[in-house]
């Protein structure tokens, strides 16, 4: 029978169907793994459609940063892809830290955004395919480096570049719990560090310190229904607020332990009644370009049924 042609009666089959319907080949590959008793190597091989010569990863991957190049924001993708098929190691892990070496910054880190290549359209003054601004100088940056680093880790992946990196994101956290205001996406970044340090103790008496000033700021919205009628805290893009959900996605999170059971309750509430009729889940931030939405939405539907399954939720 035609699975589209079926009328959807669970989250899972409605999710099912808007994947097959609008998703790219690794999203769709992704889906059947983790829901359909798929296997791990149809999702390698789409991966790897997105590797280039340098041995990072581009075209897109990362749906937000456009153009063929390789970025560190992919990297950290292809590592969470690879993580959740239990493939992140071996050859594939030394390719990519050979890559993580080369655009490795003086204090060791990756930065938020490597320069474009020559003759590429942004350094020929073209359109900005990119993604965003290019780095004017090469500094380290822990959105880029913390989830890396964690993934890493947390794969037992051991590798010469990982030992400045790791202590640039002790540093990085480190200052995180003495700013005034640290940004949302810092935590986040923050968070997927910690939850693959090696040194366990430590990353978690650093996670307890970050939850307090998260906690203390604001940053993260408690009530997501109140959310909506006030404005966001300070470094939050217009409409963007982060939730408990998105902060500790597993019960495992180092940053679980920051919330209280109603309020991790009332986020998966407003997660499970978030899907969309199409069967998708929104995207709920901004993007650069038109295409990014529609290749986003199923990284996003994927990321909420698996949240919503850690926390044994009916699917």
């Amino acid at each position: 029978m035609d699975r589209s042609a079926a009328v959807p009666s669970s989250p899972l089959a409605r999710a099912e169907q808007f994947v097959w319907l609008t998703a790219r080949v690794l999203e769709q590959r992704r889906f059947a793994y983790h829901f359909l008793g798929g296997g791990a190597d149809p999702v390698e091989t789409a991966l790897t459609a997105y590797l280039g010569d340098d041995g990072g990863y581009g075209h897109a991957l990362e749906p937000d940063l456009r153009g063929p190049h390789s970025r560190p924001q992919h990297a950290a993708h292809a590592l969470r892809v690879l993580d959740g098929i239990g493939r992140c190691g071996g050859r594939r892990a030394e390719g990519l830290c050979r890559y993580l070496t080369e655009i490795t910054t003086p204090d060791g880190a990756l930065p938020a955004h490597r320069p474009a290549p020559p003759g590429s359209p942004v350094a020929s003054g073209g359109p900005a395919a990119f993604g965003g601004p290019m780095a004017d100088g090469p500094a380290g940056n822990l959105l880029t480096t913390g989830p890396v680093v964690g993934l890493l880790h947390r794969n037992d992946v051991w590798h010469a570049w990982l030992f400045r990196a790791t202590d640039f994101c002790w540093a990085a956290v480190a200052a995180l719990e003495e700013r005034a205001a640290p940004r949302a996406e810092e935590v986040l970044a923050a968070v997927a560090f910690l939850d693959g340090a090696p040194d366990r103790s430590r990353a978690l008496a650093a996670a307890e310190r970050l939850g307090r000033r998260v906690r203390k700021q604001g940053l993260v919205a408690l009530d997501p229904e109140a959310a909506r009628a006030t404005p966001p805290p300070h470094g939050h893009p217009p409409g963007r607020r982060i939730f408990v959900h998105e902060v500790a996605p597993t019960p495992g999170s180092t940053a679980r332990a920051w919330f209280t059971d109603a309020e991790v309750e009332r986020s998966l509430d407003f997660l499970a009644d978030s899907q969309c009729e199409d069967g998708g889940w929104p995207l709920r931030r901004s993007t650069r370009a038109p295409g990014a939405v529609l290749e986003s939405r199923p990284i996003v539907t994927i990321e909420a049924l698996l949240t919503l399954r850690a926390y044994g939720r009916a699917l």
